[in-house]
């Protein structure tokens, strides 16, 4: 029987999940494979209820807390080295996603692990930006001339830079969605709107409704659901919090009107409540409801979603589970590229995917 332990922890988060030990084995393997191990953790301190854990899964959420405190430790010493890197870059660095909620110190940075720092810069600024981070010694991996021409004339971002002696990642872009895609969002546009970082010269996130839309449009349109859980969660987040500001929702619904990104966040708000009971207040309900698709294609993705939405992990997988996120993958695809674009992409991708090119010893 398949179960999905993890999301019930958030939508009844006034009380501890009571777990048998095999419960507990299968929950921190969800956690982990979902990247929301921290996450848990933190969860678990903030309402006191580590000490009633069993021994050995509170060991291993203790240990969750040490790694993210001192991950953040690293973060921070990135964040400070890209902004010394970028100071003399003309136009805002703007940190994105994971990087925003650490800099402006929003809830879902709380129990978060990174994997790599996204920042958004003025598109003709790149070639700025990329040589003096180059300069600081981020290089791209990437040596594909194909990945290489896809990224800078198809996607929104250029390939990832690794620093040649931390290994830390940086992704650059010059808008949240590639200039090929359905959704197509336009980087002045959210520049124009950002928000300063207090205490840390030259740095800015998104405005609180670009935010949030971003997070709902990378969620939906990526294709990858592996952390799709704690993307939402941190959608969860950032509601909670910025719809304390009067007028946040009239403004959310309006420049999701505005970037055209209505789909997407009638998504992020219909699976909201549908695994953490999160909603809109009542007032807004009739302004979700004309958010959403036809009726097919908001059934269809209702199965789809619902079924990607939950840990990748081998306890929540059913026989369509695999079938609903290759399906999700293609769609994201299709959504960034038109078809004369995305078939042989894929063809490629699933080529090198099969036989894979030697490297050099």
């Amino acid at each position: 029987m398949t179960q999905d332990y993890l999301s019930p922890v958030w939508a009844n988060d006034d009380q501890p999940p009571k777990l048998t030990p095999s419960e507990w084995e299968t929950v921190l393997g969800q956690a982990r494979q979902s990247r929301l191990l921290g996450r848990l953790a933190q969860h678990f301190a903030v309402h006191g209820w580590l000490n009633g854990v069993p021994e050995q899964p509170r060991r291993y959420l203790e240990g969750a807390l040490r790694l993210v405190d001192r991950q953040h430790h690293q973060v921070q010493w990135e964040v400070d080295c890209i902004r010394h890197s970028l100071k003399r870059v003309a136009g805002p660095v703007v940190m994105l996603k994971g990087a925003a909620y650490f800099v402006a110190a929003l809830p879902p940075r709380h129990g978060r692990l990174f994997s790599d720092i996204d920042v958004l810069v003025e598109l003709a600024r790149l070639p700025e930006v990329e040589g003096a981070l180059f300069r600081s010694g981020w290089i791209s991996d990437e040596r594909d001339a194909y990945n290489q021409r896809y990224y800078r004339k198809w996607m929104h971002e250029i390939p990832p830079l690794t620093h040649v002696q931390r290994s830390t990642v940086i992704d650059v872009h010059h808008t949240i969605t590639p200039p090929t895609s359905r959704f197509k969002v336009d980087g002045a546009n959210l520049l124009e709107h950002v928000v300063a970082v207090e205490g840390m010269t030259g740095l800015f996130v998104l405005a609180p409704t670009d935010m949030v839309l971003h997070s709902a449009v990378h969620l939906f349109q990526e294709g990858e659901f592996g952390h799709g859980l704690r993307d939402l969660l941190d959608l969860k987040d950032l509601l909670q919090h910025f719809s304390q500001t009067p007028g946040f929702w009239d403004h959310l619904f309006k420049r999701s009107d505005e970037l055209d990104l209505r789909i997407p966040l009638f998504h992020s708000l219909f699976h909201l409540q549908r695994l953490f009971g999160y909603t809109p207040p009542s007032e807004w309900r009739d302004h979700v409801r004309k958010l959403a698709p036809s009726a097919p294609s908001r059934m269809i993705m209702g199965w789809l979603l619902g079924l990607a939405l939950r840990p990748e992990h081998p306890s929540c997988n059913t026989r369509w589970t695999g079938l609903a996120r290759w399906l999700l993958y293609v769609r994201s695809h299709i959504l960034r590229m038109p078809l004369y674009l995305v078939v042989p992409h894929l063809i490629r991708k699933a080529w090198m995917r099969h036989f894979p090119e030697k490297k050099d010893d």
